[in-house]
């Protein structure tokens, strides 16, 4: 059975705007704040979907373009970060947050590249252990991936893919996930949390569950990194992935992370690339492919220089802040916004709820506010400048962040939430949503 976490947070909230001020006034983390771009007139709360840019960033990116300018292709081995290492030396830099070596996480590619490099090397179906097990709440990206991965092996994934439901369309019960790792399933794939509902999945323990079936399992991380601290090598997770555009604030489409536990170094990479190769050998032209026995060798093309470069600026502020005070504050601000609205919005005629765990060892960084409302009155916080995001079916995601949003913020939205019913202001906004919510 699954362990009960130990993490307790004993918070003493109060309702009141003075209350929020003494809360921003003792927080260790809010100088940091200060070296972001906060867009104008707006109470920024969707950094779980786009981090916002800092002054680090455009720092390292303005150099960068400055390199470019200046040293043309020497920059490849001339930069202040050389091009050449670039993706390994940020993907070591990144492991600290994720409790990796430095040599087991590399910056290359987007997210659902990496899923299929990821997947296609460590799924590998045998006799009848040929099923692939995920689950029905994931980004449908991941799923997409996993669909691929079987029909290119010749599989049905009708009949091949496993989705652990979900009792509640919130939320996953990892014991009941943990049933279905049968002697049919060839390979776990999961996400840390759970992107509507915000979810924080036991990764410790399922891991240990799928190894004790001699299954390896990788987790989507997208939802988690920078927000959340992770212990890959002590959990022994065989492989992971995670975008750098939301907690880490790595910028719009920028590059994406993958670990792979030393263990596996010997694998071959399944999608096979030029920079994958043995970094000394790598200019010897060789047509016979020698991947780097690291995490190196899973890359595929040259590293997205530019994309990757307000990350170094990034990684910067969030290894300076510490990853254990940034969930310790992101805990904080979710529980505080969590009270604010059973305290003052949960009964008639508001009717918020909340599709979140309490429980703090069970959530991510961002709350799942529930209303049957919810995408109109998405649409009427973002009038009053007040940015979140809606996911189907009537969730509005808030998601502050210890980096650059206040306590202050939070209280404020709340009471944004008020007027917008107490004034019907939702109901000025159609019904059909736009592209993108």
């Amino acid at each position: 059975m699954r362990k009960e976490a130990s993490v307790t947070l004993n918070y003493r909230f109060r309702d009141d705007e003075a209350f929020a001020r003494k809360l921003d006034s003792e927080d260790p983390l809010a100088k940091f704040r200060q070296r972001f771009y906060i867009p104008k007139g707006t109470t920024y709360l969707d950094g779980n979907s786009l981090g916002l840019l800092s002054k680090d960033s455009e720092s390292s990116v303005l150099r960068t373009l400055d390199e470019w300018k200046a040293l043309g292709i020497r920059g490849w081995l001339e930069a202040k970060t050389p091009w050449f290492y670039l993706a390994e030396q940020l993907g070591a830099k990144c492991a600290k947050l994720v409790g990796a070596e430095p040599e087991e996480v590399v910056l290359t590619g987007a997210t659902t590249v990496n899923i299929h490099s990821l997947v296609h090397t460590f799924y590998q179906p045998n006799g009848k252990r040929k099923k692939i097990l995920a689950d029905e709440l994931n980004f449908p990206t991941d799923i997409y991936a996993l669909k691929s991965a079987m029909r290119l092996r010749g599989l049905n994934p009708v009949k091949d893919l496993v989705l652990a439901p979900s009792v509640d369309g919130r939320f996953l019960d990892e014991d009941r996930v943990v049933k279905l790792m049968t002697d049919e399933v060839a390979l776990v794939f999961l996400p840390s949390v759970l992107y509507r509902s915000g979810q924080l999945l036991d990764i410790q323990y399922l891991t240990k569950e799928a190894h004790d079936r001699g299954i390896p399992i990788g987790f989507d991380c997208s939802h988690s990194a920078g927000a959340v601290p992770h212990y890959f090598d002590k959990w022994d997770v065989d492989f992971a992935l995670w975008c750098s555009y939301k907690y880490l604030n790595g910028g719009p489409g920028g590059a994406a992370f993958l670990y792979v536990n030393k263990k596996h170094f010997g694998r071959e990479p399944a999608l096979a690339g030029w920079f994958g190769y043995v970094k000394e050998k790598q200019f010897d032209m060789s047509l016979d492919f020698e991947h780097s026995k690291s995490a190196a060798g899973w890359q595929i093309s040259s590293p997205a220089v530019l994309s990757s470069a307000p990350i170094e600026g990034s990684l910067k502020i969030t290894l300076e802040a510490g990853i254990d005070r940034i969930r310790e504050k992101s805990l904080k601000m979710t529980s505080y916004l969590m009270f604010l609205i059973e305290e003052a919005l949960s009964e008639e005629p508001y009717n918020f709820s909340i599709g979140t765990p309490r429980e703090p060892e069970r959530r991510g960084g961002h709350v799942a506010v529930e209303h049957e409302e919810g995408r109109r009155v998405s649409e009427a916080l973002k009038e009053k400048g007040v940015i979140t995001d809606f996911r189907p079916p009537n969730v509005i995601r808030i998601a502050p962040i210890p980096l650059y949003n206040t306590f202050h913020e939070v209280w404020n939205v709340t009471q944004r939430l008020k007027e917008i019913i107490d004034r019907k202001e939702y109901a000025k906004f159609p019904i059909e949503r736009k592209a993108i919510s």
